[in-house]
């Protein structure tokens, strides 16, 4: 939680980690100053909210991970309120990672993002 507490990017954003655990990761955003030109919340926050979510869960067990891949759809444009992002992990190798991000405004499904993590050593070691 430490690394995710000194993510100077995701505090400029406003995103709170709500909830993380071996099951799953949460984590909120105010949509409210994120809107594009069409009024609705710029896919590159939302993409930014699915992105610090998988990186929170990718790192929870101490073992240094970075994004290798990352894609998202996006389904139904958010206007107001705040988003929320739940990442669950689902599946894992010696040095790979894929999860899951599901992308919520209230109730209403907004985004899937996959992201696959790299695992670079130990916290603590670069190598």
């Amino acid at each position: 939680m430490r690394q995710a507490d000194s993510c100077g990017f995701a505090r400029l954003l406003g995103m709170k980690v709500t909830e993380a655990s071996r099951e799953c990761v949460r984590v909120a955003m105010p949509a409210a100053g994120m809107e594009n030109a069409h009024g609705t919340t710029h896919g590159g926050a939302i993409f930014a909210l699915a992105d610090h979510a998988f990186g929170v869960a990718g790192n929870l067990d101490g073992v240094d991970q970075i994004g290798l891949s990352a894609h998202i759809r996006y389904f139904s444009p958010p206007t107001t309120g705040t988003l929320e992002a739940v990442a669950r992990k689902i599946s894992e190798t010696e040095r790979t990672s894929v999860y899951a991000v599901d992308v919520y405004s209230g109730s209403r499904h907004i985004a899937s993002f996959e992201g696959i993590g790299f695992k670079t050593g130990e916290a603590g070691k670069r190598g």
